[in-house]
Formats: C-alpha cells, structure tokens, sequence
C-alpha cells in the first residue's frame, strides 16, 4: 500500500490555511481566528508547543472557526463552502499524484475538508483530523505521533507501508513504518529510505 501526506506532499500549499483564506472572503468575521491557529502551527513546528497545546488551542479554534461558519448568513453550509473550495483549488493537486485503489491520505487536515478532494481523486481510505459535523467539535488531531497511532488503529499493526510520501520531517514515526520513503519538495520527488 501506498501512503501519502496531503498538505505540501500532494496538493501544493496547505490545503486548510487556503480554505481559511477562502472563507473569509464570504464572511471576514472568520479572520480572528487565523492568527492563534498559526501561532500554536508556528509553535509547535518550532519545538514550543506539546501535542496537547496544539490538540486544545487549535481544537477550540477550529470548532470556533467552523460554528462561525456555520452560523453565518453568508455561507449556505460549510459543507457547500468546502465543495465551492475545492471546485477553485482543485487544480493545486500535484500532477505528479496519480491514485492508486488502495491509497491511503495520511493528513493532520480535517476529514470535512480533505474528504472532499479524497472523493474527487477517488481516494477511499483517508486518516485525517476529525470534526463532529453536527457540533462542529474537533474530535481527534492527527498530528505527529497521533498519525502513525491512528494509522496503526485502523489499518492494523501488521499492516504493511510499502511507499510513504511526505514533506515533513515530522513524519518521522510514517517514515519508520514503511519499507520505501519519499521527501517531496515541490515537484521533486527524493527517496529517503
């Protein structure tokens, strides 16, 4: 099986930020919360913030951005906002990327965001950061070690990696499962186990 990270690795930015950015143009109210979600991000890449820091501030908000989405009159549904997103930034998925039926997206992005862009590759396993539509409460972080936990959960521990794409240092544990590893910087593809 082939697994890949989502943000940086296939599709080219990250996908969350950009669809903050996007939200706001519909309602600007949402722009408050950007700037805590990027400190605990800048944070916890710079070795400041604990798994826990990050799962409670960008948890709550996360469920703050999403209820104000939801909630506002200029949005019909975050759900037709997540779609209106992708039918925009599809294009940014690296051409490179061609899916395979048993793929697994691999991402600290959330399920209703990424979801979405997995169905129109035609990706049907995807571990991503989860959110409670009806709530709109974060439930669980895929972030760092919660990644190959997570993996392992479902997918089981004998569960065999035979490829894992990733931008990120940080996917180290990912790095480690599988039998052939792969950096990607841009479009440049380097082996690296």
């Amino acid at each position: 099986m082939r697994v890949f990270d989502f943000d940086g690795t296939i599709y080219d930015g990250e996908s969350l930020f950009d669809l903050y950015l996007y939200s706001a143009r519909h309602d600007p109210k949402v722009f408050r919360y950007i700037a805590p979600v990027l400190r605990y991000a800048v944070k916890y890449k710079l070795g400041r913030a604990t798994l826990e820091q990050m799962e409670y501030g960008v948890g709550k908000m996360t469920e703050g951005y999403l209820t104000e989405l939801s909630r506002s009159k200029r949005v019909a549904s975050v759900e037709q906002l997540v779609d209106d997103f992708w039918d925009r930034y599809y294009a940014r998925i690296k051409p490179w990327y061609q899916p395979e039926s048993d793929d697994v997206i691999l991402t600290a992005s959330f399920d209703l965001t990424v979801g979405e862009a997995c169905r129109r590759l035609g990706v049907r396993n995807l571990v991503a950061s989860e959110v409670d539509v009806e709530t709109m409460r974060v439930t669980y972080l895929n972030f760092n070690t919660n990644k190959a936990r997570r993996f392992r959960e479902l997918y089981g521990p004998d569960a065999v990696v035979d490829e894992f794409y990733t931008d990120s240092k940080f996917d180290q544990p990912m790095i480690d499962m599988a039998r052939h590893a792969f950096m990607v910087k841009g479009d440049t593809i380097t082996q690296v186990k």
